[in-house]
């Protein structure tokens, strides 16, 4: 198993702009120096708490600042922009990167950002769809495009002069295109087997109950088996909230009991958003769990992970025994409440909890 890092940064309303900023990078650059393999970030238009509108300006701030770790969109919201822009974009990048880059796409949830831009709901999900097209046939064709869609048409064929270079947009570094990553947000995604069928790579949200992954990987699979592709299993990315403490007491009150808990925060900010669309049976560890019951009480214990270093160890294998020995855990990042202890938690998941889960691991596999 390896280590990842999603930033959907949740920052309390009232804290100075800059520094969460400041905050969001510094978490990052210690993956980078811990040995994470990856780091995602997500975007919002309309969102003071989520704080990063651009989620591609905010990773191109790494380039030097970073060695090894790659660097994600989770995601960039395809319907908003015109897909010219998106390939264009991503292609410095990953150059930038040289070859660092993952490009996480989705089909933009939150209904602010949608209203400002005004992107009807009926229009969504097709606009997604074709824009992946466009950015792929951007990425993998040259001019003179004449790309036609019910949305966008793309051409440079009357302006064409590749004497002085017009008409093609900038390669991207990795070939034919950094890697697409999607998202599974859902207790049973409709779109996962379209993922496995495609080659994308699955990422499962740490915003659904535990019991809910297997199916995610049995659709990937699915799909990929119908596409006539071999799912590989080590591909899978799987997220969670986790907060790990040489003290189990100070370990389980920052990470499921204070009040100022950033993770009671985060899951009240984030699962308060899901709860407000109707989807509380993602969080239930069983259906029979009456709606009212699911309250951020029970959103923190059932779906963030606290404890000493052996009590993660012990709670992240059983995980991994209940959905499948998936590829990378990737650590939510709440607000750093107290910095000290955050960037703890990260280090000691990277020297002591990843150890001990990959030794345990082989020896299971060994008997």
């Amino acid at each position: 198993m390896k280590l990842g890092f999603f930033m959907m940064p949740v920052h309390p309303v009232g804290r100075n702009y800059t520094e969460t900023l400041m905050e969001d990078r510094e978490a990052i650059i210690l993956c980078d120096r811990l040995g994470f393999t990856e780091a995602f970030c997500g975007e919002h238009l309309t969102d003071r708490i989520e704080n990063i509108p651009n989620s591609m300006m905010f990773l191109a701030s790494f380039v030097d600042a970073t060695k090894t770790i790659k660097l994600g969109t989770a995601v960039i919201n395809l319907p908003y922009f015109h897909p010219l822009i998106v390939a264009s974009n991503a292609a410095m990048l990953d150059n930038l990167l040289k070859g660092r880059f993952l490009f996480g796409i989705g089909a933009g949830i939150l209904r602010s950002d949608a209203e400002a831009i005004e992107l009807p709901e009926s229009d969504r999900q097709a606009k997604f769809a074709e824009s992946i097209e466009h950015i792929i046939a951007l990425w993998t064709g040259s001019a003179p495009y004449n790309i036609k869609g019910k949305f966008w048409n793309i051409s440079t064929e009357k302006n064409l002069a590749p004497q002085y270079g017009l008409g093609n947009i900038v390669p991207t570094y990795q070939k034919p295109h950094p890697p697409i990553v999607g998202a599974i947000g859902s207790p049973e995604s409709k779109s996962v087997a379209a993922m496995g069928r495609r080659g994308w790579l699955p990422v499962s949200s740490n915003l659904v109950h535990a019991r809910f992954l297997k199916g995610h990987w049995e659709g990937y699979v699915r799909g990929a088996t119908e596409a006539g592709r071999t799912a590989d299993i080590s591909e899978w990315r799987v997220g969670r909230s986790v907060f790990v403490n040489e003290d189990d007491k100070v370990a389980r009150a920052y990470g499921k009991t204070d009040p100022n808990s950033p993770y009671r925060q985060y899951f009240s900010h984030l699962g308060g958003k899901v709860l407000g669309h109707g989807g509380h049976r993602g969080f239930k560890a069983d259906d029979s769990v009456p709606n009212e019951k699911v309250d951020l009480d029970y959103m923190v214990e059932n779906l963030v992970i606290a404890g000493s270093v052996n009590s993660v160890v012990d709670q992240i294998l059983a995980l991994r025994e209940q959905a499948g020995e998936f590829g990378t855990l990737n650590l939510a990042n709440p607000n750093w409440t107290d910095k000290a202890l955050a960037r703890h938690s990260l280090e000691l998941m990277a020297e002591k909890v990843l150890p001990a889960v990959n030794a345990a691991s082989l020896r299971a596999a060994a008997e």
